[in-house]
């Protein structure tokens, strides 16, 4: 990786994903992307709409782009609400930055998540190969994704890589959208109000993961050795699976006054209910080494850390 892109540069994993590259590889050399434009984005700093292919073609061409990182997309609660436009956005730009690498023989991140599993796929120790029925636009778009990703690099000789992520916390960026955002919410409402009104029922048991894991995955698998790689697309990761309630009592190990309590949200409990509760990430572990660093407990105390200095 030598002059690097990360559209959707703006957004939760984007953001930091972006700083990282950056202290590793040099700011001038990692360029940041996203639609809209950001008054407060450090240079190089770029508006881009990936839907706009000659736009997006011209930037990769002019500097010299060989590593893109794609993260520009609508996430799981807002596709619900926009599906069309949650299609446009993840398809077409993912389309346009396949077309792009094949092209400009340029190495691709693309991140899947756990929204590309349904209700069909077993729910816990979820294999890397299994059956995958999403019943929401944005797991649609995900497993799409993924066989897109797997086809370009088959037909073409595109080396696309890619996670299927857990829910993301981070204590830098709020999220954007998601079904997993309590677990990020739930910090912020601890340190300033001691109180959360959680969207998920209390029993609800997802797989996570802390920023900081999320991003040395991606960068540990862009830097891997392809030849050791079996898989390439969509390899599951994960660090911990907790409940909004397993949650909430290991802050309360540090605040003990913090409480919680529950208003279900019925598209987001629907879009949860249809998640994993627990991926097997054996394949990344044997293939690239992948390790966790951050668990429930360990996250917790780090979090709270940083969100009380925000």
């Amino acid at each position: 990786m030598k002059k690097i892109l990360v559209t959707g540069a703006t957004g939760q994993l984007g953001s930091e994903l972006t700083i990282t590259l950056r202290n590793r590889y040099g700011a001038e050399n990692v360029f940041a992307a996203d639609k809209k434009q950001a008054l407060n984005e450090p240079e190089p700093y770029c508006c881009l709409d990936v839907r706009d292919m000659p736009a997006l073609n011209q930037f990769v061409e002019s500097n010299n782009i060989d590593t893109i990182f794609h993260l520009a997309a609508l996430l799981s609660a807002v596709a619900e609400q926009q599906p069309q436009q949650a299609w446009d956005v993840n398809m077409n730009g993912l389309i346009n930055v396949l077309e792009i690498s094949r092209m400009r023989q340029c190495a691709l991140f693309f991140p899947s998540s756990i929204a590309a599993f349904g209700t069909e796929t077993p729910a816990m120790d979820t294999p890397q190969d299994t059956i995958q029925r999403p019943a929401t636009m944005y797991g649609i778009t995900k497993v799409s994704g993924e066989l897109l990703c797997d086809y370009y690099h088959h037909r073409f000789g595109v080396d696309a890589r890619g996670l299927r992520y857990p829910g993301l916390i981070s204590s830098k960026t709020k999220p954007g959208g998601g079904t997993t955002d309590y677990a990020v919410d739930i910090f912020y409402a601890a340190i300033k109000s001691r109180h959360y009104e959680c969207f998920l029922r209390a029993d609800t048991q997802l797989d996570m993961m802390y920023m900081p894991d999320a991003i040395d995955a991606a960068i540990t698998l862009m830097t891997a050795d392809s030849t050791q790689l079996k898989h390439r697309n969509a390899f599951n990761v994960t660090a911990m699976s907790f409940t909004p309630q397993q949650l909430a009592a290991e802050i309360q190990k540090h605040i003990p006054k913090f409480a919680i309590t529950y208003c279900v949200d019925p598209l987001r409990q629907a879009i949860a209910d249809s998640w994993p509760k627990h991926m097997n990430d054996s394949a990344a572990k044997a293939e690239w080494g992948w390790r966790a660093q951050f668990d429930l407990p360990a996250m917790v105390k780090d979090m709270l850390e940083k969100v009380a200095l925000n």
